[in-house]
């Protein structure tokens, strides 16, 4: 038997056994209770009768023992009565002598005071013992009522399973070159502390979701050797006012007596937003602004030389209160960007260490089909190709297998049940050609690198996909009138193809392209009638996802109508320019159109030979 199971034996065993004893006490104290109340003449009856074994006579009562058979019949050991004032002792004593019973003397009760205090004592100490080993038990447990102030952080350290290094953290070498100095800090701190230097008390760790933070810091901790607490910002505060503050301080304490180590809180913000903008409103949290006080006055109060350092991270640094950034607590701030190319690559060696690759399988090419992604997205991809290998009982993940992961995550589920009529079909077809003939003729697109007709996600009937060639931090005028212009090609192509008939399927085009327009206009200034100026005053966290933003009106209503004149100008010249695209190479429209009605999925190969099969009756 496990050891943690024959323990809970035991312990139900041991129940068991105390609710024995005290049903037995229960039983034993209501049969041998006080004596039975009966009147004089009832007393007298029984007497008479026959049914008592013994009596005993005081100055104010008659107690009589119950003979073993009437016992059984009144359910009780001994009866009392009060005696008259009216029948004098000779009278009763005749009486008594007349029945042939026993006379014991006088008694002040019919039991002694020992068995009528166990009947009560006994009871109560079994009550009290149950309750306090429970508290015990819930107290060792860690958790309960009586835990509430009590950190709920998990400790690793050296006897940790999973011990995590900066081996198995890739994409974010900058991030990284930073804490191997937090590394160094926790294994010799006297190298900085003997040219006065002091060290970091909080690190803060700044980025999306999934870049990688918590990673990180318990890298950091396996690296130094030290224990490392980890809690999240939410864990700290609940309804009851004061607990958040309690935590605190028990988490600190249990700290310092490990150090060096690690504290790292997770989801900072969750405690740690700014209390100005709360000041005043109507659903303040007083709870969480106790919270953030006590973690400022417990970071100001410990002694950094003693190897404690602090770690956080957030995805929303802009809504934290001022005072934790301030040196002296949160010194350093670590910001964790996307990985670029090489950076995907490294990350996806490291989540398919374990997993077995067949040699065709090219991760570089993996990594230029995922530009944005992050770690948790990568580490996503690599475990959905290796379901997918597996489903279909392979012996090695393919290449194949990661593509298909990858438009599992960026286009969604292969919808199979969603039939299309074949002139659905065909006007989906031109709507994609379109694209792709549209990125084919402008020279600042990116490659195309697939194209399909096949229904994905909740809304998609079709997709074209396009791959960068290279990582872009920076778009210049041309280069985003293109991308619009590649979104407006599948709306041009239908209207072409079908007379001016146009339908809903480009509506996420044009959603896009008009954003993008109006951004030219109102952000980038690409517009020389608004001069070189912004509108608005975007409200958008750097490291949220794209789209969460909302914006601050700056200007006037003559303006926003000269906004939206510039924004229509815009996307009218654009898709004016994608209509004559299309129409001077409406035969090339249509030989993409017919061969992928037919393949319904074509790469950029594919097409790149049809193109240059249509162009080859010309060049003869």
């Amino acid at each position: 038997m496990e050891p943690h199971k024959k323990r809970q034996w035991q312990f139900t065993l041991l129940y068991l056994l105390i609710a024995a004893a005290f049903l037995y006490f229960l039983q034993r104290s209501a049969t041998s209770g006080q004596p039975k109340q009966i009147s004089y003449s009832e007393f007298i009856s029984d007497l008479q009768g026959g049914k008592l074994a013994e009596v005993s006579v005081s100055k104010d009562s008659l107690n009589g023992k119950l003979t073993d058979e009437a016992a059984k019949q009144e359910n009780a050991k001994s009866i009392t009565a009060v005696r008259l004032p009216d029948v004098s002792d000779t009278s009763l004593y005749q009486q008594l002598q007349a029945a042939h019973v026993k006379i014991v003397g006088e008694s002040d009760s019919g039991q002694g005071w020992l068995p009528i205090l166990l009947s009560w004592l006994v009871p109560l100490v079994l009550i009290a013992g149950i309750w306090g080993y429970g508290l015990y038990r819930v107290r060792q447990a860690g958790s309960g009522p009586l835990t509430f102030g009590k950190n709920k952080a998990k400790i690793y350290d050296q006897s940790s399973a999973n011990k995590v290094t900066f081996k198995d953290v890739a994409g974010v070498d900058e991030a990284k070159d930073e804490l191997v100095e937090v590394v160094d800090f926790l294994k010799n701190p006297d190298k900085y502390q003997r040219l006065g230097g002091r060290i970091p008390k909080g690190v803060l760790l700044v980025g999306g979701p999934g870049t990688g933070k918590t990673l990180l810091a318990k890298a950091v901790a396996g690296e130094a050797g030290v224990p490392f607490f980890s809690i999240s910002g939410s864990e700290f505060v609940e309804m009851f006012v004061g607990v958040g503050a309690a935590r605190v301080r028990d988490l600190f304490e249990q700290a310092k007596t490990k150090a060096p180590c690690i504290i790292f809180i997770d989801e900072l913000d969750a405690i740690g937003k700014s209390r100005s903008s709360a000041r005043g409103a109507f659903m303040s949290n007083d709870e969480r602004e106790q919270t953030l006080n006590q973690l400022l006055v417990e970071m100001d109060g410990f002694d950094a030389s003693k190897g404690l350092i602090i770690m956080a991270a957030t995805n929303t640094p802009e809504v934290l209160d001022p005072a934790l950034l301030r040196p002296g607590r949160f010194d350093r701030q670590v910001v964790i960007d996307k990985p670029d190319l090489k950076g995907r690559e490294d990350i996806l060696h490291v989540h398919a260490r374990n997993v077995k690759l067949a040699p065709a399988v090219d991760l570089k090419t993996i990594a230029a089909r995922t530009p944005g992604m992050v770690g948790a997205d990568l580490a996503n991809i690599i475990n959905e190709a290796a379901l997918l290998a597996a489903r279909r009982g392979a012996a090695m993940v393919e290449m194949r297998d990661l593509e298909e992961a990858i438009d599992r995550v960026t286009l969604g589920l292969e919808k199979k049940n969603r039939i299309m009529t074949p002139a659905e079909k065909e006007r989906v077809a031109y709507h994609e050609a379109g694209h792709t003939l549209v990125a084919f003729s402008v020279s600042n697109a990116d490659p195309v690198y697939r194209v399909s007709i096949v229904s994905r996600g909740i809304g998609a009937l079709g997709h074209t996909l396009q791959l960068p060639t290279q990582e872009k931090y920076l778009l210049t005028k041309p280069e985003i009138e293109d991308r619009i212009a590649v979104m407006m090609g599948g709306r041009a192509a239908e209207a072409l193809i079908y007379d001016g008939v146009v339908s809903t399927g480009a509506s996420n085009d044009l959603d896009r392209a008009s954003e993008l327009a109006r951004q030219m206009v109102t952000r980038f200034s690409m517009s020389d009638k608004m001069g070189v100026l912004t509108y608005g005053k975007p409200m958008e966290s750097r490291f949220l996802a794209p789209g969460f933003t909302s914006e601050e009106r700056n200007y006037s209503e003559q303006t926003a109508i000269q906004i939206d004149q510039e924004v229509r100008k815009i996307t009218d010249r654009i898709y004016e320019r994608v209509a004559e695209i299309l129409k001077n190479r409406r035969g090339d429209l249509e030989t993409i159109t017919g061969v992928l009605i037919q393949k319904e999925t074509l790469d950029r190969d594919e097409i790149e030979a049809l193109l240059k099969q249509a162009q080859q009756p010309a060049a003869d």
